[in-house]
This record gives C-alpha cells, structure tokens and sequence, in this order.
C-alpha cells in the first residue's frame, strides 16, 4: 500500500522572479482591429494587458499560497507516479469520501470555493449529514503531480484513483464527481471500478465523456445534436487536435511565456464559461485566473498537461468498446453556458451510461465549480442525498 505524504505548497522565490521577469519583458505584437476585433481571433489583447498588469503590481503569489495550504496535501506514489492530492475531513468525519476531478485547464483550484460548502456542510446552509470527506488529486503532469515519461490517459488515471481512494486512504466505497478530463476519468470510474467491480459507488458528470458504441444518432434530436457538436468542434476544437495531435510543437512554443500559456489558457475560460449575465473579470477575479494558471506556471506542467489529449487517442479515444456500459448509476448536471461540450440529448447518454439523475442547471458553464460555487454545491448536495 502506498503510504499518503503531508505535503505543503511552498515555492522557490527564484521561480517567483523568473516568471515575474519574463511577464514584464512581455512584448506586445499587432492585434486585428475594427469590428472583428475583441474575442473572435482568440484572446483578447485587451484583457491580457489588465491581467499583466495586475500580474506586476496587485497580485500576491505568497497570499494565493497560504490560500492554497489552508487545506491538507499530499502525495502518495502510485505505480511509479506521485499523485499529488487535497484530502479534507470535515464533518463527515471519514465516512462520506468524495472524489473530485478537474480538467485541463483547470487544476485542484477550480473547487476551492466549494470545498468548505461540501466539507462543512452545516455551516454553509446544509445539513451535517450532507457533508463529504474531499478527496481532489491533481491529474498526471498537472499541479504537484509527478511528470509521467511518456502520456497517461484516462483510463489509467481512473486505475491510479481507484488505488488511491481504496489503498493508499482505505475507503472501501465512494462518490466521484467530474468535468472536463475528470468527466472521462470519472466516467471509466463508473465503466472499470463501480457497480460490483470496485469502490466507485455512483458518479455525477458536468461533462458527458464517453460516446457509446453505436454513435449512429437515433433521433432526430441525436442527428441535429451530432451536426451541431460537429459544427462547434469544425470552428473551436483546433486547440484539441494540436494538444492531441503534436502536443510537444505547442509545449516547447509556449513553455518559456508565462504570457503565452496564460493567453492559451486565458481564451478557454472566455470561451468555455457562461457570460450571458457577467463579463469574464465578474464571473472570476483577476487573481483566481492568475493562480490557475501559476499552479501550471510555478511547476513547468504546461507540457505534461498537454501530452494528457495525445493519451485519449492511445488509450482508444472516448467511445465505449463494443459490449461495454456504465452500468454505475449517473448523474448528469447540464449548464447551460457549455458552449463547445454542449449536453447530448438523454437518450444518446442512456446508451453509455446508467443514468439515473438530470438536472438541468439555470445558469453556469464549463467550470461549474467555479463559476457557479453554490448551484454546483446545492446539485451534489442533492445527487448524494438520492443514493442509498
């Protein structure tokens, strides 16, 4: 069994300086103007110069680290890899564990602010049995994980987490939540380590991320969602098939430009988040979208991060193998500001998955937990209650 090591933030000043040096030396380049202007070539140039503005005078690494140690790390070596991870045990006292999964280009940070919500849930207009043991790991090659050799997908993510939860902390059963990448890690959760063959009791997505074996749409709904999806993939999903396809070209571009991971970066928080009723700088601070994209920053993982889309195609990609389904009851919330991923009708998701709860969300996008603490609270909060 591996064995959980405390583990605590703390970064050399002289990183602290080199990335405050190459953020300042920044040199600015044209940008189209006129009416087209703004979002629609990529990250805006406005917004960058007020981030890196604030990046040089306002922002406080040394705050967003004490931030980020308010709550107990640690890592624990897995097959050869450290899993670096967040374990709070908060009122459920050990008994109610939670697995949550970020995405890329997330991090663990996305729940902070639904962490105490979840953990103490008395405190937060719930009740005591509604809290959770949290357990949230950083993906491979992201944050304080370890660098794998070569990319490690998803599925063998779900195995490292199955280990974790079951072995290095003992839980014999748990819940398992995700979006973005953590939807697929969660998903082959529910597919390879629930419903009888493992620990994974039940899990909810804001992300559908398995297809299922016969993608041939079976309604006019499918057909018309299928087209759309397709559309939307054709106009927005060059950055996958970069990541996917030669993930090392944009890594050794971008590795050395603390401005130019952030606008990559940058541009999917813009693009991906529900700003139907605020801009991108009232949806998050300023310092929220600056310690995202330290916590890749201050660890070189832009890279590892990257090489984590090449690692779907290796593993065979994202729809069910024939005879396979997840049979570990699922639940679904659906944000309405999920622009790119947008949900699939019920009937194309019930081919994969053995769903048992969908929640149609008034307001929220791709990163739910972060854009949207409390709905995103309230809906697990309501999930965990329905299972027995």
């Amino acid at each position: 069994m591996s064995e959980a090591r405390p583990f605590r933030i703390e970064v050399d000043d002289s990183v602290l300086a080199r990335l405050r040096e190459r953020v300042a030396a920044y040199r600015w380049f044209p940008e189209p103007d006129g009416g087209a202007a703004g979002w629609a070539y990529g990250a805006e140039g406005a917004a960058l110069r007020q981030l890196q503005a604030h990046w040089l005078e306002a922002y406080d690494w040394r705050a967003a680290e004490a931030e980020l140690n308010l709550y107990p790390h640690f890592k624990a070596e897995i097959d050869g890899l450290d899993v670096h991870f967040v374990h709070v045990v908060g009122e459920a006292g050990g008994k109610r564990p939670l697995l949550l999964t970020h995405g890329w280009p997330g991090s663990v940070y996305e729940f902070w602010q639904a962490i105490p919500k979840l953990a103490w849930s008395s405190r937060h207009g719930g009740r005591v049995e509604d809290a959770f043991d949290l357990i949230i790991p950083s993906l491979p090659g992201y944050g304080w994980s370890g660098k794998p050799v070569r990319p490690i997908g998803q599925r063998a993510t779900a195995a490292l987490w199955d280990r974790l939860m079951r072995e290095t902390l003992g839980y014999d059963s748990y819940l398992a939540q995700g979006g973005d990448w953590g939807s697929v890690v969660t998903s082959w959760l529910g597919v390879h380590h629930g419903a009888g063959k493992g620990g994974c009791k039940a899990i909810h997505l804001n992300m559908i991320g398995l297809r299922p074996t016969d993608g041939t749409p079976q309604s006019k709904d499918e057909k018309a969602w299928l087209t759309a999806t397709q559309a939307a993939m054709q106009a927005e999903g060059s950055y996958f098939m970069q990541q996917a396809t030669k993930p090392q070209t944009l890594a050794w571009a971008l590795m050395d430009s603390p401005m130019g991971q952030l606008a990559w970066m940058l541009e999917k928080f813009h693009g991906w988040s529900d700003l139907s009723e605020k801009s991108l700088f009232e949806v998050y601070s300023p310092d929220q979208l600056l310690t995202n994209a330290m916590i890749y920053l201050v660890n070189d993982a832009f890279a590892t991060s990257v090489w984590y889309y090449n690692a779907v195609f290796q593993e065979g990609g994202i729809t069910l193998p024939e005879g396979q389904f997840c049979e570990t009851p699922t639940a679904f919330a659906n944000y309405p500001g999920e622009k790119l991923y947008r949900a699939p009708p019920r009937s194309w998701a019930e081919r994969a998955y053995n769903v048992t709860r969908w929640q149609d969300m008034p307001r929220g996008g791709h990163f739910a937990a972060m854009e949207v603490p409390e709905l995103f609270v309230d809906d697990v909060r309501a999930w965990a209650r329905e299972i027995a």
